[in-house]
């Protein structure tokens, strides 16, 4: 299955009156064609900015820097915001965070939905209509021809975020990126939106980089993850790989936070991760879970720590072997 899209070597640094914010680094993944790949941590650690970097939407106060960024077998590490332009919204799109305000409330549904074709392929508002009614239809809006003419301010939570999944569809893209598109909605509907997420993804064989802190969610969605953690990918792998063996003791610590069906009893406390996230401000050496870790020694505090690759596709950071991070020694 070929790669729709290829970073290698991603970095973005942030001016800010303290110094220089270290947001990602050296963060590098792949996404086949028809795939979802979710990009799984804590609030802050560096996946929207990630997926902003690729998009070429990073605020002016980032520098960005990649060995590569290729997408459909085109090189955009370099390209200017006139090559991104036609890109976005047409080949790539982005369902942002908040549905409440991801739509322009002084225009019609009808009209948003709309602009993106006429943007970027030659058809009439005629055909353009047609498309935004069938995808609504797709995406489960009844009565679509009629939620045309309505206002966001009109719609439900739910109802927004699947007018932007149609919204993401309307020039058939080949990559879809998911910004945690159920965060602002009740449990009910975040089921609804992610099995509506995998069928239409799966319809229309789009790749997808899910980004999510729910690792339940990943577990039901995705096909391969990676782990992310101050701005670093520290393990990657297929899903079932990652949940049955999880090799860094960041994801072991996530998988432990999870309650177990049948195992966790009603009212029983719940297991974290001790200590807060370090500030990636300013030089930054070693491991950066280090201060949180049960596995910590002097090393990893000094060494550079790379990531290791036990087999392709399947990686994680730390200078502990695989067994003795399973077996739960320091050596």
């Amino acid at each position: 299955m070929s790669d729709v899209l290829e970073v290698k070597g991603l970095n973005v640094d942030l001016s800010i009156p303290a110094g220089i914010l270290h947001a990602v680094r050296d963060v590098s993944f792949s996404v086949r064609k028809g795939e979802t790949f979710s990009l799984v941590g804590e609030s802050g650690c560096g996946k929207t900015m990630t997926a902003l970097a690729v998009m070429g939407l990073l605020p002016r106060s980032a520098t960005r820097r990649a060995e590569k960024i290729r997408f459909e077998g085109e090189d955009i590490t370099d390209a200017d915001d006139t090559r991104m332009t036609r890109i976005r919204g047409a080949r790539m799109t982005m369902i942002f965070q908040e549905p409440m305000t991801s739509l322009d409330p002084c225009y019609t549904i009808g009209d948003q939905l709309e602009e993106v074709l006429l943007e970027h392929r030659k058809v009439s508002r005629r055909e353009a209509r047609e498309r935004a009614v069938f995808l609504l239809e797709k995406v489960g809006i009844t009565a679509a021809v009629s939620r045309l003419k309505q206002y966001p301010h009109q719609l439900s939570g739910g109802l927004r975020q699947r007018v932007m999944i149609a919204m993401s569809l309307m020039c058939g893209p080949s990559l879809i990126i998911a910004d945690e598109p159920t965060t602002a909605l009740d449990v009910t509907i975040q089921a609804q939106i992610l099995s509506l997420l995998v069928s239409v993804q799966k319809e229309f064989a789009t790749g997808m980089i899910l980004i999510t802190h729910d690792l339940g969610v990943v577990a039901r969605t995705a096909d391969r993850l990676a782990v992310m953690y101050c701005g670093q990918i520290v393990e990657t792998g297929s899903v079932r790989e990652v949940f049955r063996r999880p090799l860094h003791p960041y994801t072991r610590g996530l998988m432990r936070c999870i309650p177990i069906p049948g195992k966790t009893r009603p009212g029983q406390k719940l297991e974290t991760i001790p200590g807060i996230v370090p500030t990636p401000i300013g030089e930054l050496r070693g491991c950066p879970f280090r201060n949180r870790c049960f596995f910590a020694r002097p090393a990893c505090g000094a060494e550079e720590v790379e990531e290791i690759w036990l087999s392709p596709g399947r990686s994680y950071r730390c200078i502990l072997r695989p067994d003795d991070v399973m077996e739960g020694r320091a050596a």
